[in-house]
């Protein structure tokens, strides 16, 4: 367990090349053990046969989410219930509802970016993770400044950052280690922080119910009007289970994708000119859908998420009867994950994997149980669109608008970030902004976002 916290990429490294693509591993005597998978066949069976017979993905084994997400959290539900919250939160995150967010990705990122200032350095991912909160405490909330908007920004900050530390980690790993010794200890600091935004979440709540007139286009607001096929509504508890899944999901993967590919468009000259070579002449604020048919940016993104995902495993899955798996033998009960990481190393399928190459995914097309950043099955990442399209907007903004470079030649590594993965820190500075580029102004008018809060 020590070993999975801390070093959980040399663990999985040292396990295939020991026992294979097919391996188990016990980490506690509190947790069953887990087989890890990450062979494509091995895995298409796996991922395509949800509820099918042969595997069920239960909710409950997502249970160590529940500190963060709740109980109602799409992500700890099952059956009935959990295709039932995705028929709901799917339309705002896909098509033109999801297209509509592009001019106001656009503009926060010219925002955060300027307020860099020509030639200091920055810490990278804490920009990225401040340009995405800001998306999605907009885009999700509809907030823009106010005293409930800096609360919101302030809190979930602190919030995500207690527990992506491995202190914070071992609260979810190790239920024994929540005691609430007051403020100052790391669970009491947390409860506190999590009773905060809640209070804050539960008050927006509360005012939109009183005044339902007022025209939004926030996810929130989407989410508050949204009805089942029985035509229900979501509760309170449901609404703030599903946000907090918007928000942790999409604040911390986001930024984490956007941190590494900066570091790699930076670090490799020739990746850097052929993608301004691309972004020439291209528009983007005027078309965000042609950002969608330049190739090479695709690429960058696509290499970006196969190197280090962020995600390291897919959802859990339990067998219901005995499977052969690419000679992996499973029996009734056997809890089985995707391991994403080594699938994404597998020599067999990419040449030289630890190379950051973006050519690969103009070469080839690679099936979706070979490359699966989002995971797969019924339990694949509901917001993959949005942060594919947030992934792009966002890169192409920078790029075709400010010169940037590394600060030093730190090498940088992946380090476990909460239940997730990301890159150690590193910094970077803007050596000048580029000719020609006109300044975005955040327009809640023109975005259809409120400015309440």
């Amino acid at each position: 367990m020590l070993q999975w916290i801390a070093a959980p990429f040399s663990l999985m490294r040292r396990c295939r090349d020991r026992y294979g693509d097919c391996f188990t591993v016990s980490l506690s005597r509190r947790f069953p053990p887990i087989v890890l998978l990450s062979h494509p066949k091995a895995l298409q069976v796996l991922l395509a046969n949800d509820n099918s017979g042969q595997f069920d993905s239960p909710g409950e084994l997502n249970a160590i989410l529940e500190p963060l997400l709740g109980t109602q959290s799409l992500m700890g539900l099952s059956g009935d219930r959990h295709r039932r919250m995705r028929q709901l939160l799917m339309p705002p995150l896909h098509g033109e509802r999801m297209r509509s967010y592009g001019q106001l990705i656009r503009a926060i990122t010219e925002e955060v970016i300027k307020q860099q200032g020509i030639g200091k350095r920055f810490p990278v991912r804490k920009v990225m993770q401040t340009l995405s909160l800001r998306v999605i405490l907009r885009a999700v909330f509809g907030l823009h400044e106010g005293i409930r908007y800096r609360q919101f920004e302030r809190l979930l900050g602190s919030m995500l950052d207690a527990m992506g530390s491995p202190v914070g980690v071992s609260l979810l790993f190790f239920p024994i280690l929540r005691q609430d010794f007051g403020p100052w200890s790391p669970w009491g600091r947390f409860v506190r922080l999590r009773r905060q935004v809640d209070d804050l979440l539960y008050a927006e709540i509360a005012e939109r119910r009183k005044d339902p007139g007022v025209p939004r286009d926030d996810i929130l607001s989407l989410l508050m009007s949204a009805r089942d096929e029985n035509g229900d509504a979501l509760t309170e508890t449901e609404l703030r289970d599903e946000v907090m899944t918007l928000l942790v999901a999409g604040h911390e993967t986001t930024a984490t994708a956007l941190t590494w590919a900066l570091y790699w468009i930076h670090k490799l000259p020739a990746v850097r000119k052929q993608l301004l070579g691309e972004l020439q002449g291209v528009d983007g604020a005027a078309d965000e859908a042609a950002l969608f048919r330049l190739p090479y940016l695709n690429a960058v993104c696509s290499e970006t998420l196969r190197i280090y995902p962020v995600a390291m495993l897919t959802f859990a899955r339990v067998a219901r009867s005995p499977v052969e798996l690419e000679g992996c033998s499973l029996e009734p009960g056997a809890i089985v994950l995707g391991c994403i990481y080594l699938a994404h190393r597998r020599r067999e399928t990419y040449s030289d994997p630890d190379e950051f190459r973006p050519e690969r995914f103009l070469e080839r097309r690679y099936s979706p149980f070979e490359y699966l950043p989002f995971g797969g099955g019924v339990r694949r990442c509901i917001g993959m669109a949005f942060a594919q399209f947030e992934m792009k907007v966002v890169l192409s903004t920078i790029l075709s608008g400010f010169e940037l470079a590394q600060a030093d030649d730190r090498p940088v590594w992946p380090v476990r970030r909460g239940l997730t993965s990301g890159p150690s820190p590193f910094r970077m500075l803007i050596k000048a902004r580029r000719p020609d580029q006109p300044v975005a102004v955040p327009d809640p008018a023109a975005t259809g976002l409120s400015r309440s809060g």
